[in-house]
Order: C-alpha cells, then structure tokens, then sequence
C-alpha cells in the first residue's frame, strides 16, 4: 500500500510545518501536493482544481518559502478578482506565518478608504494580496513597487478575466519585469485563462484536479416544497430542527436578503447579513465574525457567495432558488469541506422555482432528496415514478 504523502515529505521549513500542524493539516490535498513542488522550483503552473481542494495554500506555501525576510522589498504577489477573496487569502497566509516574524502580508481592495491601505504599504510587506483595479490606482501612486517582484499568482483567474479584468491583468503582468515564475489557479480553464497562460507562461506545469469522490464535497441534498408565505417559517423550523452551529442562507435579491435577516432577528435568531447594499467595512466585520464562530447565521446575495471561504459550514440554505445552474454548485459548496459532511436545503414556493431546480439538478448530476416538515420533524417524500404503459400489438 502507497504511503499517504505528508507536508514534511515536501520539505517546507519548521515554521511552516508548526503552522499546519497548528491547524491540523497533516497532509496535502491533490492540488497542493501536485502544485508545490513546481512553484518551489520556481515552474510556470497552471492549475484546474474544484472550489474548496486548497488551492490557497497550494500556492502560498511556494510563495511563503521563497520570501526572503530580511529585504523590506515586495516579492509575491497574488491577484483575487473580489475583495472578499482577497481578504480570505490574506487572512489564510498570515495563519501559515503565524511562526513568522519578519513576513507581511497587506491587502489592497477597492471599496475601502486608500489612506489605510498606504499605512499598511508604509511597513513594507512583501507579499501583497490584491484586486486589479486597486492594485494598479496604488501602482500609479507609487506606494509600490513592483521591480522586485518574483511571484505572481492569479486566483480564480477564469473569474478575474470573465469580469473584464483582462487588460488590467495583462498591463500588471507586463510591468513586472523581473517575474521568476507564474502560477494561474482556476475552477474552469477558460479562453481569456488560456490566452494568458500562452502569453505569459513558459513550460507550464499543467495540473488537473477532477472533481471526484475524494474532493467532491459530500453533501446531502434536500428541498422542501411550501407555500411563498411559508418560506421564512420553514427556515426557522429548519434552524431550530438541525441543531447547526453556522448555517449559510442564500437569497437571490438585497431586497429579500435584507428583509429576512430583520425577520430572522425579530424571531430570536442570532443573524447578520451581507449584500450589495451594505458598507465594505460593515461586510467585512459581519465575515470576522461569522469565520470566528460567533455568529451562527449569515444571510447573503451570491455578490458574497465566492468570497465565504469558511471550512466548517454546517448547512447551507438556498431560500431563494438561484437564477444560475453554477451559482447552486457555489453556495452548496460553502458546506461540506475539508472531508466534513454537509447539509443543504433548498426551499421551493412556486412551480417555476421546482423546475428551476430540476433542472439545476439534472445539469450537475446532483441528487436532491424532496422532504416534508411535520411536526416531528422532517421526513422523506416519496417520489412517484411516471408509470409507463406498454403498447401492445
């Protein structure tokens, strides 16, 4: 029997190794076994790899090792299409430097007040996280440099160059004459992904990381069919059943997402809520504290639903059915990560929302158990076959 690969046995340094084990990470995912030793070499990668298989650690591992420490230069830099994942990179590269003194991280976005952001250049980090447009307005200020960048990272690259990001992202790379190497990290490998790969990259390591049984996140699938006045009652009847410790609930408007959350805390519930509509700032605190655990229920648009990277979602809460096949796969991938169960329901108020999501069903391959609420809890609904007539001669 093949011995299971460690993070030891890719010979990152101790103070790496005592941030993993810290959180409990003992051994490496598909992508971050495949794609570290290329980025330590300092190889060209280029990496397709579900939602929720590691793939920040995948390339903030490389980087971390590459930093040198004593040079107040900045020498890595990893490009996010969202604020919110550019908060979450940066918050999981300064858990992997915990056993760091000398490295810093900042985060530039748009959407927050660009004097804390040149406080944060002032102290020179040298690694920085950021968005496009942001990225190139500091540029353009001179409150970085980028001469001595080695390391450049695009993550949810398709995501990035979908958004038009393309030329900001092609402008950036091209200013950075002294790159050593390039890493594109992608749920899809689409057109504009492979266009930059061909024109940026050279002897790319290709790296594919299919979503089978060991990564798919395991997920039990339900929906639950009631009356459009019904919804927000079979949400709390759902929260007060499940016994969740943190539940995601999606909505497909600000306007509903808004309104559920006043009516969930009206009703008792510890809930918060982040959508369009609310301050960066304010957005920023309600994740803190839902990430931290001391916020049970979040609420959310799916403008958040790619940059909640929380791996301990117990349940996950589709109270409107989403407009996209691909937004569905998204929101229920919040739960069931890091090999733990997950839970999602869907809440169904209409027809044309059923047939949405047969549809969504038939597309992903999913299967999503139909289910009743009684008063004794939920059960199964069975569901009845079209019985087939045969034509007879």
């Amino acid at each position: 029997m093949e011995k299971e690969l460690t993070f030891q046995d890719l010979g990152l340094p101790e103070a790496l190794l005592a941030a993993l084990d810290q959180k409990g990470y003992g051994y490496p995912t598909r992508v971050q076994a495949e794609a570290i030793p290329p980025l330590m070499a300092w190889k060209d990668v280029i990496a397709k790899a579900p939602t929720g298989t590691g793939k920040t650690f995948a390339f903030g591992i490389p980087m971390i090792c590459h930093i040198d420490a004593e040079s107040e230069a900045l020498q890595g830099l990893i490009l996010a299409p969202t604020r919110e994942l550019a908060i979450q990179i940066g918050d999981e590269l300064r858990g992997l430097l915990a056993y760091y003194k000398n490295i810093r991280v900042a985060v530039v976005y748009g959407g927050q007040k660009i004097d804390a952001q040149i406080r944060q250049l002032k102290k020179k980090p040298q690694i920085v996280v950021a968005t496009p447009g942001r990225l190139m307005d500091h540029y353009n200020r001179h409150t970085l440099r980028f001469d001595q960048i080695q390391t450049v990272i695009l993550d949810e690259a398709d995501r990035m160059l979908d958004m038009g990001f393309f030329k900001d992202v092609t402008k950036i790379i091209e200013k950075i004459k002294n790159r050593k190497n390039m890493g594109l990290f992608s749920a899809t490998i689409s057109q504009e992904v492979m266009t930059v790969s061909w024109m940026y990259q050279r002897d790319e390591v290709e790296i594919t990381v299919p979503a089978d049984a060991e990564n798919k996140p395991d997920i039990d699938q339900y929906s639950l069919t009631v009356s459009a006045l019904d919804k927000e009652n079979a949400v709390l009847q759902l929260l007060r059943l499940g016994g969740f410790e943190r539940v995601i609930v999606f909505c497909n408007t600000k306007i509903m997402c808004q309104r559920l959350c006043d009516d969930l805390v009206r009703a008792g519930v510890k809930a918060d809520c982040i959508h369009g509509n609310i301050s960066q700032n304010v957005r920023e605190k309600t994740m803190q504290t839902f990430r931290r655990g001391e916020l049970p229920v979040l609420i959310a648009t799916d403008v958040a639903s790619r940059g909640i990277d929380v791996d301990d979602v117990d349940c996950v809460i589709n109270y409107d059915v989403p407009e996209e096949n691909e937004y569905y796969i998204h929101r229920i991938g919040r739960t069931g990560r890091a090999k733990k169960k997950g839970v999602s329901y869907a809440i169904i108020g209409n027809f044309p929302e059923q047939a949405k999501l047969d549809e969504i069903a038939k597309y992903s391959h999913f299967t999503i158990q139909p289910m009743a609420l009684t008063e004794t809890g939920l059960v199964p609904v069975e569901v009845k076959k079209p019985v087939i007539k045969k034509r007879y001669k």
